[in-house]
């Protein structure tokens, strides 16, 4: 039987029919924690100093490294330049808790996914994304790859495809958890099916979309895999 093309990694809508997985990969801002209060705060000060619109930074800092951003936007800087500089932006980051707060259903996710295998793939620092999980009172997955962890930013495919070998599965077996462009577009390079989460998420073509953590249902689909599906959010 051909596979059906809604479960595909690359369906261009983001259809309602169930998606199942051996394995999850987990971003962090904007999937489990809304931090944009935070980030915009950092990067409005930071376009502020290099006489840049911050709605226009604001357009591409979501899903990147700091330093990747920056090379997005100052193309003729040096990098070591702007490795230094988020060196300095992520101190301010971490530092930066306040309004952190769990997206919607973002625990009782967290909880439903206890017993799966499941993987944190950010860009952000291990300091990072310890102080927002801990500043949203979410459990930090066991197996993380963070920024430490890769020598490329979203969008290339290198967090989630080294998040499926920590694992043992292969990409076909995982689902990715996304919000961001550039994170979509990472999941799709590295061959899997992704659940885009939030508004921002819809305008890139994730396999699956839902508007919050609260509108999805983990169900047990047999031999340790499980079938995520859409629902109202009532539940």
């Amino acid at each position: 039987m051909s596979p059906d093309p809604s479960d595909t990694p690359y369906a261009r809508d983001a259809t309602a029919v169930p998606l199942t997985a051996r394995a999850l990969l987990l971003d962090m801002d904007g999937t489990l924690v809304n931090s944009d209060a935070a980030v915009e705060r950092v990067w409005r000060g930071w376009a502020a100093e290099h006489g840049l619109d911050p709605e226009e930074v604001l357009k591409v800092v979501h899903g990147r490294q700091g330093y990747a951003t920056m090379a997005a936007l100052l193309p003729d800087r040096p990098m070591e330049v702007n490795h230094a500089e988020n060196r300095r932006l992520l101190a301010r980051e971490t530092a930066d808790t306040e309004g952190v707060v769990p997206v919607p259903g973002a625990a009782a996710f967290l909880a439903a996914i206890e017993d799966v295998p499941h993987a944190l793939v950010t860009s952000a620092t291990v300091p990072l994304a310890t102080a927002r999980m801990a500043a949203a009172g979410l459990r930090m997955p066991r197996v993380r790859v963070t920024a430490e962890s890769v020598s490329a930013s979203k969008p290339h495919p290198e967090g989630f495809l080294k998040g499926a070998a920590e694992l043992g599965f292969a990409p076909e077996d995982c689902v990715v958890f996304e919000d961001s462009g550039a994170g979509i577009a990472a999941g799709r390079a590295a061959g899997m099916r992704v659940v885009g989460v939030g508004p921002r998420a819809a305008s890139f073509a994730p396999t699956l979309h839902v508007p919050t953590l609260e509108h999805l249902r983990v169900e047990p689909a047999g031999d340790g895999a499980v079938r995520l599906c859409v629902t109202d959010g009532s539940h």
